[in-house]
């Protein structure tokens, strides 16, 4: 089994479509009129939340018209918001068959499917030409590619010259443990975290200039703070990212907190300008 065939399959849930509506009709929401609000517990797998991903979208400057794509979409959260709160057209990829069948399926019952759309494929081999976008985007993916100059390389390849590219993956920030399972990775094996100095240093060799750099640690710990609170005076909400991570869900969320609040890890954006 390739590694990106082991990425695939420890995403992979059999029924995930299912779980979201029962979840989604448990929280007391209509399915069949449903809104990107009303998956916002479970459609934005990646620390910090749908904060960070307006953050990204304000600091990729997304407008009316701009052709974006979301290389490692997921269930389809953020492609979603930039759709409908920016007015882009956006295409997204990922490597899960089961996650682009539920990304596509959960946009047409939000009404958004003409301007969203999802296919699997690899951020190594994008099926997409040279020059087809104006933005792209990667969001908590790149800790589990391996071969992240090839990536880069290919966004470069299919981004306009001048477009944007916005990084936001947990990096390493310190020397402290790295405790597995992770929200992205059940062990070492499918995991490959690298510093924000490497991600720059990469992205400079296959044809970008560094234009900004954020870190989002604070607010991804504030954050979980919240949820942990708000978990144990109210219990676990019917629909929520544990859907997603299943029965390890308590052990990935309190191990990369832990290295959060130890700054080993950190969620950075990075925004990177084509050459």
């Amino acid at each position: 089994m390739t590694t990106e065939q082991q990425v695939a399959e420890q995403y992979r849930h059999g029924a995930l479509e299912r779980a979201i509506l029962d979840a989604v009709a448990a929280s007391g929401r209509n399915v069949e009129r449903l809104t990107r609000r009303d998956l916002a517990n479970a459609d934005e797998y990646h620390l910090g939340s749908h904060a960070a991903t307006a953050g990204l979208a304000n600091d990729l400057g997304l407008a009316g018209g701009l052709r974006v794509l979301d290389i490692g979409a997921g269930i389809g959260g953020p492609a979603r918001y930039f759709a409908e709160a920016h007015g882009c057209i956006v295409h997204g990829i990922d490597l899960s068959n089961e996650y682009v069948q539920v990304a596509n399926a959960l946009t047409r019952r939000c009404g958004l499917a003409e301007t969203v759309s999802f296919g699997q494929a690899s951020a190594l081999a994008i099926p997409f030409a040279d020059r087809s976008f104006d933005r792209a985007t990667l969001i908590h993916v790149g800790m589990n590619i391996a071969d992240k100059a090839k990536a880069f390389a290919e966004v470069r390849r299919v981004l306009k010259s001048g477009g944007l590219f916005g990084v936001y993956d947990v990096m390493l920030t310190g020397d402290g443990e790295i405790a597995y399972p992770m929200p992205w990775a059940m062990s070492a094996a499918t995991s490959f975290l690298e510093t924000p100095a490497a991600y720059c240093a990469l992205l400079a060799a296959t044809g970008f200039a560094i234009e900004k750099e954020r870190n989002w640690r604070e607010t991804a710990l504030q954050l979980g703070r919240k949820m942990r609170e708000r978990t144990a005076q109210q219990g676990i909400p019917p629909l929520g990212l544990h859907i997603l991570m299943g029965p390890s869900t308590p052990q990935r969320m309190a191990n990369v907190i832990r290295a959060l609040e130890d700054g080993a890890l950190a969620p950075i954006e990075i925004i990177a300008r084509a050459l």
